[in-house]
This record gives C-alpha cells, structure tokens and sequence, in this order.
C-alpha cells in the first residue's frame, strides 16, 4: 500500500471515530475530496454546509450545489457575509481569522440543529505553512481538520481524487476573492464583483489558474508563467485591457512572476505563526 493509499485508511478511520461530521463545504478540491470519503464512510451522518456570500463566486456555489446534489448529501446553504463583521472591511492582516471564526459558529449551530457531532475542515498538511490566520479559529472552535490529521498533501488529494472519479481532482486552487486586496484596503462589495468578472473573463477564456489582485483600481493579473505568452497576444491582451476598463478598473496590469499562492502575504513584514490566506 502506498503513502496516498495509507494515508486515505487513516482518514477513513479517523472520520468512524468522529461519528457524524458537519463539511465545511467549498466545492473546492480539498473539501470536495473530504465530504466525498465523509459520506461513503458515515453515509447520512454527515452534512455539507456552503456559505453564500460576495466573496465566494457563484460559479463555485453552483458547482457545490450540483455535487451534493448528485450525491445525495444533505446540504445546507448560509447566508455568511463577511462584510458585516466588525473589522472585515478594513482589510486587516488577520481578516481571515475574523471570517473564519463567525463562518464556523455558525456551522457549528447548523450542526448542533441537525443531530451532527464535529465540525470538519478541508486544510491539508501543505496548508501549515505561509500565513494561514484562519487555522487559529479553527483551533479556539474546536473544529476537526480530517486531511491534515490523516497527513494528506495536496497532491496526494488530487491523486486519490481522479482514483476516485471526482471531478475536482484537476481543478485549480481557489481562495476567497476577499484575498485579492492588498492587506489595509477596505473591501466591498462592488470591488469584490469586480474582481469575480475579471477573473471570470480569464476562465471563459481558457486560462486555467488566475488571480487579478486589486490595488486601488489597478488591476494585477496572475496567471501560470507558461500562459503568460498567451495573456500578451495582441487580441487578448486588447479584449482583456478593455473589459476589465469596463468592469471599472483604471489600470490593467500583469504580473511577470506569474501565479503563486499568498501573493499578497509577501508584503507583511511579519508572518505571525497561525494561518490564512492562499489565494
């Protein structure tokens, strides 16, 4: 038996101990993967929670609620907006922490209302390092981290994944949109749509992993460095230079770095022991 396979026995007989779990529910491939393994495990003992708000894209609820749909798994959708948390618009270094802690209080009323133990998460081994605030409030709530437990990388996810015939297994990383703002500049809702259409515009176009970061009304865009020659012919560049204009934005820029996770972490001067963003 290899380490993937080892590793997915180990979850499988963490998550029969738990009994019964609440899914932080993404549709991501991480949470996807763990609700997936959940539910052959504890079959109707276990839930799929998806928050619903401005900085997760409807793509992404749609796509969470066809899943559970097609696998009979008890969903329940909130209504979380994290622009209403005291501090969260402000953009401070531990926004995450902040969203985190109300998102998983009230999953943990979801779960306590529908008969459910735990509260699970999807972060996995290679999440413990960058600078990850929200892995504090899981620990202060007492939420179970499955994958991590099981010491599951990411890549192991996304093998045992496309074993496991889910669709997510090739599909890029996604962070909320609220990680594409610079740490100190206020969020809002009209900065956020900004931001899913752009990167929207870049999907519909056949790029497979981007960001755009926003800074003041400049747009930075992330994508693979192997796509950055793609990005800069002439009649992309021009159609993605006047739409995101439309979309609002003043200057349209490209990072020649290319995407990487936390892009915005590499301007604290000071990466605090704890968890956050990986956008």
């Amino acid at each position: 038996m290899d380490s993937a396979h080892a590793k997915k026995q180990r979850l499988e007989e963490y998550l029969k101990e738990l009994g019964s779990i609440a899914v932080a529910f993404s549709s991501g491939v991480d949470s996807t993967f763990l609700l997936k393994t959940a539910k052959d495990v504890l079959g109707q003992n276990v839930i799929a929670v998806t928050a619903r708000s401005h900085s997760f894209p409807k793509r992404e609820l749609d796509e969470a609620y066809a899943f559970c749909e097609k696998e009979g798994i008890r969903q329940f959708i909130i209504d979380s907006e994290e622009l209403s948390i005291d501090g969260f618009s402000s953009n401070p270094k531990n926004r995450c922490y902040l969203c985190k802690h109300e998102l998983f209080t009230r999953i943990k009323q979801v779960a306590s209302e529908n008969g459910i133990e735990y509260v699970a998460e999807g972060s996995n081994v290679d999440d413990n390092g960058d600078y990850r605030p929200g892995l504090k409030a899981v620990e202060e709530l007492g939420i179970k981290s499955p994958l991590r437990h099981a010491g599951l990388t990411k890549s192991e996810i996304r093998e045992l994944s496309k074993e496991m015939g889910l669709p997510t297994w090739d599909k890029p990383s996604f962070a909320c949109l609220a990680s594409r703002f610079v740490y100190g500049e206020t969020i809002n809702e009209k900065k956020l749509k900004m931001v899913e259409d752009a990167e929207q515009l870049l999907l519909d176009l056949g790029f497979k992993q981007v960001r755009v970061r926003i800074h003041g009304n400049i747009a930075r865009i992330e994508v693979m460095p192997e796509e950055i020659a793609k990005l800069t012919e002439d009649n992309v560049r021009t159609g993605v230079y006047k739409t995101l204009k439309d979309i609002g934005f003043d200057y349209v820029t490209m990072d020649l770095a290319g995407y990487r996770t936390g892009s915005m972490n590499e301007t604290l001067s000071e990466l605090k022991n704890g968890s956050g963003d990986k956008g």
